[in-house]
């Protein structure tokens, strides 16, 4: 799991830092909004932990512009702001938790647990779709009435997001944009065809299109 840290105090930084590598998570710790903002459209990150007020960019306006840009990536708030006010502008800002500080590092830890469990994030085992349908995170594999079909690497990143988002409708730029750095990521014509393979797999009425919106998994 990678997690992209924005902490401006630099010795509370190196301490949540060393606290998270101990934990075996892959840390990129950020001083200011702007260079965490350039760093995430770099880098994938599985989760974000955000001071509010720090240097160039805070932390709030960071996370509204990825919001406006289709990049939803969890995140958790570290901050001093105590208020409901405070609280209620992080999480219209579409912030999934809020720590006040001073917190244990504990805390932190169970907040992490918990937005993995809630978000899917490092999912291992067997995802349960349907009576008939569920999906092997380790393996990669649909299983259907027991026959297993076997998904190419990225298939199964696009299944896991579609998953991870089945209350919704996600559109292709989305997909790409939460599962690829920005060279990486291949064309809408290539997406297109991962979901029509999946579809397959499936069945037509397992993936409903939304024009001008997007794909939801109707699993």
């Amino acid at each position: 799991m990678k997690i992209l840290l924005l902490e401006d105090d630099t010795l509370l930084n190196e301490i949540i830092e060393e606290f998270l590598q101990k934990l075996e998570y892959t840390i990129v710790t950020t001083f200011d909004g702007q260079e965490a903002l350039e760093t995430i459209y770099e880098q994938k990150f599985d989760l974000l932990i955000l001071d509010v007020n720090v240097p160039s960019l805070n932390g709030i306006d960071l996370l509204k512009e990825l919001k406006a840009n289709s990049i939803d990536i969890p995140t958790i708030y570290i901050t001093s702001l105590h208020t409901s006010k405070d609280m209620e502008d992080g999480f219209k800002a579409g912030a999934d938790d809020y720590i006040k500080k001073p917190f244990h590092l504990s805390e932190l830890n169970l907040r992490i647990n918990n937005i993995k469990r809630l978000r899917q994030i490092e999912a291992s085992g067997i995802v349960k779709l349907n009576d008939k349908i569920s999906y092997d995170n380790d393996k990669k594999v649909v299983l259907i009435d027991s026959n297993e079909i076997q998904l190419s690497k990225t298939e199964s990143r696009v299944f896991e997001y579609l998953i991870k988002n089945r209350n919704k409708a996600i559109s292709i730029e989305e997909i790409a944009l939460n599962n690829w750095v920005y060279d990486e990521a291949p064309t809408d014509t290539t997406i297109r065809t991962y979901i029509k393979n999946i579809r397959k797999i499936l069945g037509k009425d397992s993936i409903s299109t939304t024009k001008g919106i997007g794909y939801k998994l109707n699993l």
